[in-house]
């Protein structure tokens, strides 16, 4: 509630003025040929995003793709609505009305995509990012690597927590299926790498045709605003978190605070609409469930009379 109406009073006082004028202005020197083509490279994100799904889960999936892209598309429409990343509780609501998977098995599976996620945006940020040493640049990269190899192997690793008192017990239960969970995906890190390496970097292009500039001065500001993003307290959709996060790191490229505001709120309301517009339509379209008795997981619709 409290987000709610912080986020409604930013609003208003974003079109109290000239303020909204400058997020359209962001927006005059865009071709309509360049925002084609970035809402088309975002939805192969969301592309490679069910695939990896469909990997993951290929022996309850049976081959359903429209069903796992469906999900997908609701799943990210929910993470840019509800505050305090509520939204990811849809993954594996989702999944175990369309596919029947168990929630606790689709939670830890939704914690490696994330951590995955993770490591693969910390690497990429660290391989561009402007002003870093070689040797910081080369040994950050190479921690990241190590720690996602040796983090799976970890929860591989026999363990006796079974039989230490009761939480532990119950933390054993949840390291055994997070380890169910990070050796069922056979081609998990390249769908990760391919969907993180074109979406940062149509983000970082829109984000430079927006300001004026070259893609690396704006590619940090797509990483930060990435950043922000998993921070857990937040307004409604992320608003100003995401955009704080973009113009301070945007601040290592020479580019002025409220310049970078004004260019990452309208990236933002960019990628918001794209996400709501994507997930109305995919809702649209009930998918039959694999669950008995279980009816089709569709738009709500009132009880005939």
């Amino acid at each position: 509630m409290i987000s709610i109406v912080v986020t409604l009073a930013l609003l208003a006082w974003l079109v109290s003025d000239s303020r909204w004028k400058m997020v359209g202005d962001a927006f005059s020197s865009i071709t309509p040929g360049s925002f084609v083509t970035v809402t088309l490279a975002l939805f192969v994100t969301y592309v490679l995003r069910a695939l990896r799904v469909c990997d993951e889960f290929r022996d309850e999936v049976n081959g359903r793709f429209g069903a796992c892209l469906r999900v997908i598309l609701i799943h990210n429409a929910m993470i840019n609505v509800v505050p305090f990343r509520g939204g990811e509780t849809a993954f594996p609501l989702l999944l175990r009305q369309v596919f029947g998977v168990p929630i606790m098995r689709a939670s830890a599976s939704l914690l490696w995509f994330r951590l995955q996620d993770a490591f693969v945006v910390g690497v990429l940020a660290l391989a561009v990012w402007p002003g870093l040493h070689a040797a910081i640049r080369i040994a950050g990269i190479a921690a990241l690597i190590a720690a996602a190899w040796y983090l799976p192997r970890w929860a591989r690793a026999p363990h006796d927590w079974a039989g230490r008192g009761r939480i532990v017990s119950k933390l054993g239960l949840l390291r055994d299926t997070f380890t169910e969970a990070t050796g069922r995906s056979r081609y998990g890190w390249w769908w990760t790498i391919a969907n993180w390496s074109l979406k940062l970097a149509v983000q970082g292009w829109l984000l430079a045709l927006i300001l004026g500039t070259s893609f690396t001065t704006a590619f940090p500001g797509v990483v930060g605003a990435e950043g922000a993003a998993i921070l857990p307290v937040q307004g409604v959709a992320g608003f100003g978190t995401y955009e704080a996060g973009a113009a301070a790191a945007l601040l290592t490229s020479g580019i002025a605070m409220k310049s970078g505001l004004q260019a990452a709120l309208a990236l933002h309301l960019f990628i918001f609409c794209s996400a709501i517009a994507t997930g109305a339509i995919a809702w649209l379209f009930p998918s039959k469930s694999t669950l008995s008795g279980t009816p089709a997981v569709g738009p709500a619709r009132k009880p005939s009379q």
